[in-house]
């Protein structure tokens, strides 16, 4: 079974034909047909349930069931298949093709196999009458069914080229239009992607990569440079370590104050990822690295907001909380006394009140200083 799926395998392959292989072969069919004077010469080959006639002269169908074609008994053989006469034969004394139309009497069949030995059809003659082939005439029919199998692999392997070739020159432009894609990503980031060898040479770059590389530190980013001759002095080292930890196959991503005492102070937060090909070798590291000062001082100015809001909770929960429930108790010591009430109790509400109103005078100083720090850090 697994056998004749790869025989089927192989009859796939010949199924189309060109025009001119068509040609070639009607030629050839009647060529074999006059040699051994016969009114039928085909060109077969046996898929799984049909004989398909790929040339022909004598008869004007395509093909015919397989369990009924004479062909099917002959790629069963290493030589020529011969019926002289089918009426004396049990195989075929009950075939359709025999007791009726078109009542065929001799047949005489050479096998086409391919070079990878998959036998695909046959070289065949037929004839209405019995008879017999002479020596030449057996000798032609083996020569020409190996010039037909010629033929049709030599058209294969060159529609095969083709079809690589047309596949090849898709590909090429695929990856044309992806690289220029790429390339077009790539040089558009805002952030830095470098990418190094084991040797710590820079192999790529993009475009931000050296507008940062020509302002921090007024070099020309250069492929085949070492990539430590673009990084601070007191990092370099730091660096080479991280690019050999990426280099055995991990990741590193840490965040970095850049100059923090300097007018060109930044944070970056820098990835050193290994870049491997298609069979998993560690080829290069990218260091890829993102701007994230605006971010660090957003964080910043949350931290003094969360700081200052954490100082007014205070006041309101325990330093506010005393002077108003003075207030409010007095209130009602007045509601219980009302005309008896003493002066003592103003000059207590009086104190309490002002003490309210510092702690309040408190709490706008420590608003309008976190406004003005907030205030300082965007400008």
């Amino acid at each position: 079974m697994s056998n004749e799926l790869n025989r089927l395998n192989a009859v796939s392959r010949f199924m189309q034909l060109d025009d001119a292989l068509k040609k070639d072969l009607n030629e050839l069919v009647e060529l074999t047909a006059q040699i051994c004077d016969t009114p039928v010469a085909l060109i077969t080959l046996l898929d799984r349930d049909n004989q398909w006639f790929k040339a022909s002269k004598g008869v004007d169908i395509d093909c015919t069931g397989r369990e009924i074609s004479f062909c099917n008994y002959t790629i069963l053989q290493n030589d020529l298949h011969i019926i002289s006469d089918t009426l004396l034969d049990e195989r075929f004394i009950s075939n359709p093709l025999v007791i009726g139309a078109p009542n065929i009497r001799f047949y005489a069949g050479s096998t086409l196999t391919t070079s990878d030995g998959y036998a695909i059809g046959a070289l065949c003659i037929v004839d209405f009458k019995p008879r017999h082939l002479n020596e030449t005439q057996k000798n032609t029919l083996r020569i020409l069914s190996k010039q037909v199998m010629n033929m049709l692999e030599l058209n294969y392997a060159r529609r095969d080229k083709e079809q690589h070739q047309t596949e090849t020159e898709k590909q090429k432009v695929l990856i044309a239009e992806s690289e220029l894609k790429l390339n077009a990503i790539f040089n558009s980031s805002k952030h830095t992607h470098i990418l190094v060898n084991k040797d710590l040479q820079v192999v790529a770059f993009n475009r931000a990569s050296a507008v940062f590389v020509r302002h921090a530190y007024s070099k020309k980013l250069e492929i085949g440079a070492s990539v430590l001759e673009y990084a601070d002095p007191e990092v370099t080292e730091a660096f080479a370590k991280c690019f050999r930890r990426a280099f055995e196959g991990k990741t590193i991503k840490f965040e970095w104050h850049m100059r923090p005492d300097t007018e060109n102070a930044a944070w970056k937060e820098l990835e050193f990822v290994p870049i491997k090909d298609s069979i998993k070798n560690i080829i290069g590291v990218a260091l890829n690295s993102t701007d994230i000062t605006e971010r660090k001082n957003q964080e910043y100015q949350i931290n003094i907001q969360n700081a200052a809001l954490t100082r007014i909770a205070i006041i309101q929960s325990h330093e506010l909380r005393r002077p108003v429930a003075s207030l409010l108790g007095i209130m009602a010591l007045l509601k219980l006394e009302q005309k008896s009430a003493g002066l003592e109790y103003f000059d207590i509400l009086e104190h309490t009140v002002n003490e309210l109103d510092v702690k309040i005078r408190e709490i706008v100083k420590d608003s309008e200083s976190t406004i003005g720090n907030q205030l300082a850090i965007v400008a």
